[in-house]
């Protein structure tokens, strides 16, 4: 009986910061592919040592689609999604290993752990954060959402043992443009879906995303990182609404 093979796909640009740490982790893997959109930082050059077999787009047609071409890349019999701001430790690692050469069923959920500028979340609806990231060749697809795409799939995911480690925001000059981005990818989408907005829903949107972060789902036990994230929730939700209302997204 042979083993079966897995394969990881990520995508990349300018995602040099972490990106050897992540690859690094990735050795429990038969095979990794790397899908860049262009980098102009040192993300190619540490792909290149860790051996990852490179390839480039040369467009950008939002997260879900180009997640879906990196998968397309592999031939393996299971895939692993992995983000470049992200580490497998070796709990994770081999509990991976074990579910694909034993398959408790086709979709693998697990648990991830993010930090927001060096203060690792374990609230503000941050953590717990089951993700379904390990599926056999076939049996899943990304949404094609521009941002916060999601795997889709028929039946019911397992989960995995170990925390999947998200490096997601390293410092205030990234939560900034972050904030700019991921609005404006949200305004393009929402107003694609034919969704209107105003200034006053840009407010009470804003708000109410407040107050659910920092206390419905327990963002002040998260201390001063918390209270960040609420209020990073917030300007988010306010600029997404406010660029609709304007139909601008730079």
């Amino acid at each position: 009986m042979t083993t079966p093979t897995l394969g990881v796909a990520l995508i990349t640009k300018n995602a040099a910061l972490r990106l050897d740490e992540c690859l690094a982790s990735l050795g429990f893997a038969d095979e990794v592919v790397l899908l860049d959109s262009g980098s102009t930082d040192d993300t190619l050059a540490i792909a290149a040592r860790h051996g990852v077999k490179i390839h480039h787009s040369e467009d950008w047609p939002g997260f879900g689609i180009q997640k879906n071409r990196a998968v397309d890349l592999l031939a393996t019999d299971w895939i692993f999604l992995i983000d470049a701001d992200e580490v497998v430790p070796q709990e994770l690692a081999a509990s991976i290993r074990a579910a694909i050469s034993n398959p408790q069923a086709e979709v693998y959920e697990l648990n991830r752990l993010s930090s927001f500028c060096g203060h690792w979340m374990h609230h503000s609806g941050w953590y717990p954060d089951w993700i379904a990231r390990l599926f056999k060749r076939g049996s899943a697809r990304f949404s094609d959402d521009l941002v916060h795409e999601s795997l889709r799939y028929n039946g019911k995911a397992a989960r995995l043992k170990g925390e999947l480690l998200h490096y997601s925001y390293e410092s205030y000059s990234d939560v900034l443009r972050k904030l700019e981005h991921y609005s404006s990818l949200g305004a393009q989408q929402r107003l694609a879906r034919g969704e209107t907005a105003s200034v006053g829903k840009a407010v009470t949107r804003g708000l109410w995303a407040f107050l659910r972060t920092y206390f419905l789902r327990l963002g002040f036990l998260d201390g001063r990182a918390g209270l960040m994230v609420a209020i990073f929730n917030a300007e988010t939700v306010y600029y997404r609404f406010l660029k609709m209302q304007r139909g601008r997204y730079e």
